[in-house]
């Protein structure tokens, strides 16, 4: 296996994290999500959101950790306190992205990223943590559920991007 470490995001990573995010909705999102759409995606429009969210970052409530594969970002995690009116921020954090670039996929990489945000929120004293996953992408709903997260039956419908994406709410309590 692979030598990858997961570690606090830095400013430095912000065009890096960028890139994952886009090449990740590129192959894992094909044939869920518009073609034309994927292909018009670009990291350096990315870039400002992911400066914001490192910018306004309250480690180690709110932050992003990196997945590093041989001294490069290839994955990343970002979590803050949970942005559902349901949910009680205090105790409640939400994986808001976690994306891996293609070529890590199937090495356990995903599940150390996922450990590690994980151990972050449990440390920063939340109890539980949420997610928000496509009802369509099979794969990603087989990741979480190995990794002890299950659906507590609550939907939405995204329409932010000018067409549907129903999404579905993942939950898991923390070590």
């Amino acid at each position: 296996m692979r030598q990858v470490r997961v570690r606090q995001a830095r400013e430095g990573d912000v065009k890096a994290i960028a890139v994952v995010h886009v090449r990740s909705w590129q192959a894992a999102y094909r044939g869920m999500v518009p073609r034309d759409y994927l292909d018009g995606l670009d990291p350096a429009q990315r870039e400002a959101l992911w400066n914001t969210v490192l910018a306004e970052s309250a480690w180690p409530r709110a932050g992003i950790l990196v997945l590093e594969d041989q001294a490069t970002v290839a994955g990343f995690a970002a979590f803050c306190p949970t942005r559902d009116q349901d949910e009680e921020p205090a105790q409640v954090a939400e994986i808001t992205a976690i994306y891996l670039m293609p070529q890590v996929w199937g090495i356990g990489a995903g599940r150390q990223l996922m450990t590690g945000a994980l151990e972050v929120l449990a440390a920063a004293g939340y109890r539980q943590a949420t997610l928000w996953v496509l009802d369509s992408n099979r794969r990603a709903r087989r990741f979480y559920h190995a990794g002890g997260w299950r659906a507590d039956g609550t939907v939405k419908t995204d329409d932010t991007r000018g067409f549907p994406l129903i999404e579905m709410r993942y939950r898991r309590l923390l070590p």
